[in-house]
This record gives C-alpha cells, sequence and structure tokens, in this order.
C-alpha cells in the first residue's frame, strides 16, 4: 500500500470512529449534533441561494457550531457530517476551494481581493446534466449561466488571463458594453461580470507594469474544478471543428 493509501484509509478511520454515538467523546449527544449537523445545511442551502452560489467561509458554518459549543474538533466533525448528508440526501456536493494566487509575480491586489479566506465551499449537484436540465435548473437564471460560460471560455481561450480592456472588447463585438445599466437580459453588465468575481469564476486583480496599472482578469477556482473546466474545453473544441468543418464545405 502507498504512503497516500495509508494515509486516506488512516483519516478514514479516525473520521468514522467520531460519528453517531461516539460524538459522547467530546460531550456531545447524537440529538444535539444532528441538530447542528441540520442547521449547518440549512445554512449552506438558503445561503447559496441567497448569494447566487457565492462561496460560503469555513468560518462561518464554525461559527453555527461554536455560539453555544466550545469543543475544538467539534465544528470538523458537524461540517464533515454535514457535506455527507448533503450528498446522500440532496444530490449536492460540498466542495472545499482555496483561493489561487494571480500568475502575475507583480501586482497589488485590488480592495475587493484583500480579504483572503483560506477555506470555503460550493454545492455543486451531482445529478445528470439532462436529469439536472430537466428538473433542477430554473429557466429564469438560464441567462446567467450562458453569460458565465461566455467568460469563461473567453479567457480560457486567451490562456487563462486577460487585460480588462481586451474583454471588454471581446464583450462589445457580442453588443454587450461596459456602460450599459439596462441590458434587456443582464441588466447592469458591468455588475453581471463583477458577479463572476464574487462567484469565484474570475480573480480580478491590478498589475504595476511600464505604462502604468493593468485590471487582469484571470480563471479562478470555480472554473478551474474539473468538470467546468472539462465541458468548456469539450464546447470550445465541437464550435472549432464545426467552423473547420464549414470552411471545408465552402
Amino acid at each position: 500500500m502507498s504512503s497516500s493509501s495509508s494515509f486516506t484509509s488512516k483519516k478514514s478511520r479516525r473520521r468514522m470512529a467520531v460519528t453517531g454515538e461516539d460524538y459522547s467523546l467530546i460531550d456531545v449527544s447524537k440529538e444535539e449534533k444532528d441538530k447542528l449537523v441540520a442547521e449547518v445545511i440549512r445554512y449552506v442551502v438558503f445561503k447559496t441561494h441567497q448569494s447566487s452560489g457565492c462561496p460560503i467561509k469555513r468560518d462561518e458554518l464554525s461559527q453555527i457550531v461554536t455560539k453555544n459549543y466550545r469543543q475544538r474538533a467539534l465544528p470538523a466533525l458537524v461540517i464533515n457530517e454535514a457535506k455527507e448528508k448533503l450528498a446522500s440526501i440532496f444530490g449536492y456536493e460540498m466542495k472545499e476551494i482555496q483561493r489561487s494566487r494571480p500568475s502575475s509575480a507583480n501586482h497589488s491586489r485590488s480592495s475587493q481581493q484583500s480579504v483572503v479566506d483560506a477555506k470555503s465551499y460550493i454545492i455543486t449537484s451531482q445529478l445528470q446534466a439532462d436529469v439536472y436540465c430537466k428538473y433542477v435548473e430554473d429557466v429564469n437564471t438560464a441567462h446567467l449561466t450562458g453569460f458565465t460560460f461566455v467568460i469563461i471560455s473567453i479567457v480560457h481561450l486567451a490562456g487563462g488571463k486577460i487585460s480588462e480592456d481586451d474583454l471588454w472588447h471581446h464583450l462589445k463585438r457580442m453588443g454587450l458594453h461596459q456602460t450599459d445599466e439596462n441590458h434587456p437580459v443582464l441588466g447592469n453588465v458591468k455588475l453581471s461580470l463583477e458577479a463572476q468575481v464574487q462567484q469565484r469564476y474570475l480573480q480580478k486583480d491590478k498589475v504595476n507594469g511600464p505604462e502604468g496599472n493593468t485590471i487582469m482578469y484571470e480563471l479562478a477556482e470555480r472554473a478551474l474544478v474539473g468538470p467546468i473546466s472539462q465541458q468548456i474545453k469539450e464546447y470550445i473544441s465541437q464550435i472549432v471543428n464545426s467552423d473547420a468543418a464549414a470552411v471545408d464545405i465552402d
């Protein structure tokens, strides 16, 4: 057995050792534990809906536990069980993400990026794409999903990083303008773009260069998650192949 496999199995045994009635080892009854787990699940689901999918800081979830309990190990145990129940009962995977450092060596963070939380969570559906589309996806927010896909695709094709001026240049070609506050579908276009930063699809940083400061956007943790990144690559590949086929026909 490899050292990593051995570590994983030991970690799993430790988690199993402090579940169910064994919560009594840290002086918490099963009823108290179940109530805390339910509170964390409720908070995650409602906060995700209210904030349009923005990551939830681990500290927020820990505070649900620590407001009435002082056991140091309890928050992690409750959060882990909440993750398991979200998956088994609701079909959601609660993913932990960490903010990635911008690729530019010479930079200074913009004010909205100054507070960095090491651990945050997002929830993603474990349903198959066709089932999710049919029974879960909200048609009223489909346009925002499409806008996110376009933004991520543009940045991906630019090599994972693009200047603010270049990004708006591409968006203008699609009829989307930075000054447009009343777009018939997106409303305030600039705020719709900024939402991608808050939701951690994009990272926005101010880079110092010879010509002054430049705002750069690059793909953030959520856009780099395996399934999303793979879907983007597949869609782009389909578009490129269809365009190539059209050229051959002509």
